[in-house]
C-alpha cells in the first residue's frame, strides 16, 4: 500500500466533538464551525445527531442546523441516527447521508442505547429499508471495538463480527472505534489481523481517541496496513457521555499534519484547520 498518495479524513468535530461538551454552543457558532471546516478543505463532516434531545442536549438543534447548512453537493454531511424515528427527523431536515451505530460489547450497547446488540440490528432494519428506497447513504459505526469501560478488553472477533453485520445489512462503510482511547498498536494489529482477511478494506474507517497519546501511532499502523479513511475531531474535541474515560478524539490538525509530513495528500489547509481548532476551543472556554 506504499504507493497510495491520498487519505480520506472524516471530520467529526461538529457531532462527536461537541456532544460531550457541557458548555452550550449556539446554533450560529455550530454553523460557523462547519463553514470554517469547509473553508479549511474538509469534505466529509459529521454535522449533527438526531438522537433524543434529552440524551444529548448539546445537539438538540439538529432539526434547525441541517437545513441551514450550505447547499454544497461536493460536501458529504453525515448525520447520526439511532433508530427509525431519528431517521425520519434527519430526512425531514434534508439528510442525504446517515450513520447508524452499535457496539462490540453487550454492556456498552445497554449503557449507550439501552438494548442488546441484536436488538440494535432490529432497530436498523427499517432504517436500511427506507434508506435504500430514499437513495440515502448509510455509514455504520462499531463502538468500543478494543476496550469497553464496563467489560474490559474486547475480543477482536467480536468487534469484527459486528462490523461484518453492518456491512451485510447495507452500510456503505463502517467505522471501527476506539471509543475510550485505550487501544495500543498491539491491540490495533490484533484487530486488523482478524478484520483484513474477512472485510473489504476499502469500506473500513478507523476512529481513535487519544486518551493515552497513542492515537497517531495507531493511525500510522492502520494506514500502513492499508486503511485509507480516518475519523478525527478539530481541536481534539470529543468524548462519549456514556463512555467514562473518553476525554477526546484525536485532533484533526495532528492527523492532517502527520499525513502531510509523510507526503500524503489530505486536501486540508493545515493553517486554516489549526485556526478553526483554536477558535472553537475558545468558544468552549478551553485553553
Amino acid at each position: 500500500m506504499s504507493d497510495r498518495r491520498s487519505v480520506e479524513l472524516i471530520e467529526v468535530g461538529p457531532r462527536d466533538g461537541l456532544q460531550n461538551e457541557s458548555t452550550p454552543v449556539s446554533l450560529a457558532d455550530k454553523l460557523m464551525l462547519i463553514e470554517r471546516l469547509i473553508e479549511a478543505g474538509c469534505r466529509r463532516i459529521e454535522a449533527t445527531s438526531f438522537v433524543s434531545p434529552k440524551a444529548i442536549p448539546q445537539l438538540a438543534d439538529a432539526d434547525e442546523l441541517l437545513p441551514a447548512l450550505p447547499d454544497r453537493p461536493d460536501i458529504d454531511f453525515i448525520c447520526l441516527v439511532p433508530n427509525e424515528r431519528g431517521y425520519e427527523r434527519a430526512i425531514a431536515a434534508g439528510a442525504r447521508h446517515v450513520e447508524i451505530f452499535t457496539a462490540a460489547t453487550e454492556a456498552f450497547c445497554q449503557a449507550n442505547i439501552r438494548c442488546t446488540i441484536d436488538e440494535s440490528f432490529d432497530r436498523f432494519a427499517p432504517v436500511m429499508e427506507r434508506s435504500a428506497a430514499d437513495g440515502v447513504a448509510v455509514r455504520g459505526a462499531v463502538s468500543v471495538a478494543f476496550h469497553c469501560p464496563y467489560s474490559g478488553p474486547v475480543d477482536p472477533v467480536a468487534a469484527v463480527t459486528v462490523a461484518k453485520r453492518l456491512l451485510e445489512i447495507g452500510c456503505a462503510e463502517v467505522s471501527i472505534a476506539d471509543t475510550i482511547g485505550r487501544a495500543s498498536p498491539d491491540d490495533v494489529q490484533r484487530l486488523l489481523d482478524v478484520a483484513l482477511p474477512s472485510l473489504p478494506i476499502e469500506r473500513l474507517a478507523m476512529h481513535f481517541h487519544d486518551t493515552t497519546g497513542l492515537a497517531i501511532d495507531n493511525i500510522r499502523l492502520s494506514w500502513d496496513a492499508g486503511i485509507s479513511r480516518f475519523d478525527a475531531s478539530v481541536g481534539g474535541l470529543g468524548g462519549c457521555p456514556f463512555a467514562p474515560g473518553a476525554p477526546g478524539n484525536v485532533s484533526s490538525e495532528q492527523v492532517a499534519g502527520m499525513f502531510s509530513a509523510r507526503g500524503i495528500e489530505t486536501g486540508i489547509d493545515l493553517d486554516k484547520l489549526t485556526d478553526t481548532g483554536s477558535w472553537i476551543r475558545a468558544v468552549l472556554g478551553k485553553a
